[in-house]
C-alpha cells in the first residue's frame, strides 16, 4: 500500500468522529471475501435489498449481481444504504460474471432445492467459494447449473420445496460464515484491503469529500 494513500486515510479520518472510526476497525474485522455471493436476475426488487443485506449483516464484503434480462431496473433498489458497506460487481450476462469469479479464483457453488449432492451442514467451507442464488420462479439457469463445480441445499423436512430467495441466502450465508469464524482459515481481509475499504468508507462519511480531497493533494504538492 503506497504511503500517500494511508497518509490520505489518515488525513480524512480527521473529519470523522473516533466512535465511527473505531466502527469501521471493528466491522472490518469480521469482513470476508473468501466467500461472495452472486443473484441471478432477480426481478423482486426487496430480493435484492434482502439479500444484500445478508451479506453486510454476516459479514460478506462481495455481491454480484447479473442483470441479463431485467436490464439496470434494480439501481434505485441497490441504493437505499447498504451499497454502503458492500462491494456490488454488475454484470450483463451470466459467462461475464462466473468468468471474472473463475479468474478471481473462486469456486461456483449452485444453491437449489433440487440436487442432493452437498446438504450444507456437509458443505465444505475450506475452499474460495461463490455461492449462487437463483430467481424467485425457475431457480437457477441451466446455464449456472452446467457450469457449477458443486451444489448446495439446504436440508428441508415439511412439504414446501423452496424457500424464498432472500430466506435461502441468510441461512446459508450465515451457517457458512459462522463455521469461517470458527475456523483455522485464513479468511480475513489483507491489510491492504482493510485500509482500502477503511478510506472508502470514510470518503463516504465526508460531505463534500471532492473539496476535502483537493485541498488534501494541493497542501501535498506545496511541500
Amino acid at each position: 500500500m503506497e504511503n500517500n494513500v494511508k497518509d490520505l486515510l489518515a488525513y480524512l479520518e480527521g473529519f470523522i468522529s473516533e466512535n465511527r472510526k473505531a466502527g469501521f476497525l471493528r466491522v472490518l474485522k469480521n469482513r470476508t471475501k473468501h466467500f461472495t455471493v452472486a443473484i441471478e436476475d432477480v426481478f423482486q426488487l426487496h430480493n435484492t435489498s434482502a439479500v444484500m443485506r445478508s451479506c453486510e449483516v454476516f459479514g460478506i464484503q462481495e455481491l454480484n449481481v447479473i442483470e441479463q434480462k431485467f436490464g439496470k431496473s434494480i439501481d434505485k433498489e441497490i441504493a437505499m444504504g447498504a451499497e454502503k458497506w458492500v462491494d456490488i460487481h454488475r454484470f450483463n450476462t451470466i459467462s461475464e460474471c462466473i468468468s471474472n469469479l473463475k479468474s478471481k479464483g473462486y469456486q461456483i457453488i449452485a444453491t437449489t432445492p433440487h440436487n442432493d449432492s452437498c446438504l450444507l451442514h456437509e458443505f465444505d467451507i475450506s475452499k474460495p467459494s461463490a455461492l449462487f442464488f437463483g430467481t424467485e420462479r425457475d431457480g437457477l439457469s441451466e446455464e449456472v447449473m452446467q457450469q457449477a463445480d458443486g451444489f448446495l441445499k439446504i436440508p428441508m423436512v415439511g412439504y414446501t420445496e423452496s424457500l424464498n430467495i432472500s430466506v435461502s441466502a441468510a441461512i446459508i450465508i450465515q451457517d457458512v460464515t459462522n463455521r469461517l469464524r470458527q475456523s483455522d482459515i485464513n479468511w480475513k481481509l489483507t491489510d491492504d484491503e482493510v485500509i482500502e475499504k477503511r478510506l472508502d468508507w470514510t470518503r463516504k462519511s465526508i460531505k463534500d469529500i471532492e473539496f476535502i480531497e483537493n485541498k488534501f493533494y494541493e497542501n501535498t504538492e506545496n511541500y
